[in-house]
């Protein structure tokens, strides 16, 4: 089915030629941090991304000062959501055993709207005692708010990516000074697990862990992090290992996890310096095995890669080294999230018949994992490994599956959409990916136009169009040629392949 009109068309593909010559020669470039690059080579690269308003703030430094109590930590949230409204709301996912309600920040440009976007969660104090995690959230969101439509970074996930903070998971535990909740039950062995039948009674499940998980059937989330202290590395899946000793036990995304974790342990100020974990990161069952984890039930279930961030050796630290606890893990915690959007694929996959949506399951071959696409937009956001070849397929039940082989670059995210075909309707045009190669880091995960069909198009249409290219050819010749006369060194452009299965 036709989505467009021929006019349409034409309109659609002069926009993409005309970001392609905006892109090469340019314009528009945004400068921002690289979160897509190699993880060895990111605190190098730090240096050059620290500026002086960067810094805390008055404000922020008094808030840190000393921790804050349940009742101080909900008066913080609401003075936030009051003051930062047009990006931000709080919503509760739940109560503790002693009633205490479990609140939540969503950060957004469109905060509780439902968009086409990856969305993200931060978890603080899980551990009663481990209380650093729910000051440090506190500050990002107030950092955010700040820098808004000053700072790219700060923007870039503002605009494209939905994040939920959930400071505290365990407000009784933190006012008994506990690792447990009011029911001394650690919440980071009370969720299902894979390896041995243990926490399946629903009822038996403390009120705190139904919340999570009941959160995680109200959201899909796409990534996520929880916040600990007493060490300091990035923890991975698998947590626990069928033999339960102590061994690296991979999860099916093994390559992405690690580059997630090392991602934020060299953005971090010195947790790739450690001598306890090589490169500041450790598969957790190769730490030590855990069972009823909060980390692989969110992987296996929820569908939702989530690191376990160990952010202060020291638990419960004195307060006056909060500030510089925050210093450390800042850059960390934003590149994390921003790194839903500049890495992996994503993309939307729709009916050829109507043009509709279609909840897909999107596979990469030789990686035993699924994810689906949302329901309502159709839209999918898989988090993969920067630097490798992959070949992702789409299948629907009652729809034909779809296969396309990409290759991703280190520094840039990949869009791929699937129109789908019913089983026995004729096959759609062939798909011809068209590259916009627009040199932005931050904002350039939407790489590429589909052209669905020529049929339809005038004479007229047709010339406009290749006028255009051969113009825009003519200035990217000119451009090559300046340059080598000049013997300067050419710009670094991305290169996304993408060969649709034939």
């Amino acid at each position: 089915m036709e989505f467009f009109s021929s006019s349409s068309h034409v309109l659609l593909l002069l926009f993409a030629v005309a970001s392609i010559c905006l892109g090469r020669t340019g314009l528009g470039k945004l400068m921002c941090f690289p979160a897509g690059a190699c993880p060895r080579r990111l605190s190098r690269r730090l240096s050059l991304q620290i500026r002086p308003g960067w810094l805390l703030d008055s404000s922020i430094a008094e808030m840190a000062r000393g921790y804050m109590t349940n009742s101080d930590l909900e008066d913080a949230m609401k003075q936030f959501v009051t003051r930062c409204s047009h990006i931000s709301r709080m919503y509760s996912i739940g109560k503790s055993v002693n009633g205490i309600p479990l609140w939540v920040m969503e950060i957004s440009d469109k905060p509780g709207h439902r968009e086409a976007e990856p969305a993200f969660k931060f978890i603080g104090n899980v551990h009663g005692d481990e209380p650093v995690g729910r000051e440090l959230l506190l500050l990002l969101a107030n950092w955010l708010c700040d820098n808004y439509m000053k700072d790219p970074l700060a923007t870039l996930i503002i605009t494209k990516v939905h994040l939920h903070i959930l400071p505290t998971m365990n407000p009784d535990g933190f006012s008994l000074r506990v690792r447990g909740n009011a029911n001394y039950i650690d919440l980071n062995r009370d969720f299902p697990d894979q390896f041995f039948p243990m926490n399946n009674d629903e009822e038996a499940r403390q009120p705190e862990t139904k919340a999570i998980m009941h959160w995680l059937k109200e959201y899909h989330f796409t990534a996520s992090a929880s916040l600990h202290g007493g060490a300091l590395v990035a923890n991975y899946p698998w947590d626990g290992s069928q033999s339960k000793r102590r061994e690296y036990y991979a999860c099916p995304d093994d390559k992405a996890f690690q580059y997630m974790a090392s991602l934020y342990s060299h953005s971090h100020y010195n947790m790739s310096l450690g001598k306890e974990f090589q490169e500041g990161i450790t598969n957790g069952a190769a730490w030590y095995p855990i069972y009823g984890g909060m980390q692989d039930w969110n992987y296996i279930h929820g569908g939702c890669f989530e690191l376990t961030l160990e952010i202060s050796d020291v638990k419960w630290p004195d307060a006056k080294e909060l500030p510089a606890l925050w210093e450390h893990n800042r850059i960390s915690m934003l590149n994390l999230v921003a790194s839903l959007v500049k890495i992996g694929v994503h993309g939307r996959i729709l009916s050829s018949k109507d043009g509709g949506t279609l909840p897909a399951s999107v596979a990469i071959k030789g990686i035993n994992y699924t994810v689906i696409a949302d329901r309502a937009f159709g839209d999918y956001h898989r988090i993969l490994a920067p630097g490798e070849k992959y070949e992702v397929m789409a299948t629907v039940p009652g729809y034909q599956s779809k296969t396309t082989r990409i290759l991703l670059e280190d520094d840039e995210a990949m869009n791929v959409d699937f129109i789908m075909d019913p089983e026995g309707g004729p096959q759609t045009t062939k798909q011809l990916p068209v590259n916009v190669n627009c040199n932005c880091n931050c904002d350039c995960d939407k790489t590429k136009l589909y052209i669905t069909g020529l049929e339809g198009w005038t004479h007229v249409e047709m010339s406009l169009v290749v006028a255009v290219i051969l113009a825009c050819l003519g200035i990217l010749f000119k451009r090559r040629t300046l340059l080598k006369l000049l013997k300067q060194r050419p710009l670094l452009r991305s290169r996304i392949s993408v060969v649709p299965e034939l």
